[in-house]
């Protein structure tokens, strides 16, 4: 499965990971309002790397 994975999917794919992971120590530090806003990174990182591969894949 990795083996078709490009370095920008591994970028994307650990830019998102790390966002959710962020995300969760803010929130269980207290830090509600900014864990919810880096949290909504996460589909947003994903769907940006679909649309990259979409734009690739076309050519």
């Amino acid at each position: 499965m990795f083996k078709n994975f490009t370095a920008s999917d591994f970028l994307m794919l650990t830019a998102a990971f790390l966002s959710l992971i962020f995300s969760e120590l803010l929130w269980f530090k207290g830090e509600k309002e900014a864990a919810i806003f880096i949290g909504l990174w996460v589909p947003s990182i994903l769907g940006f790397a679909i649309l990259l591969k979409l734009i690739k894949n076309q050519k």
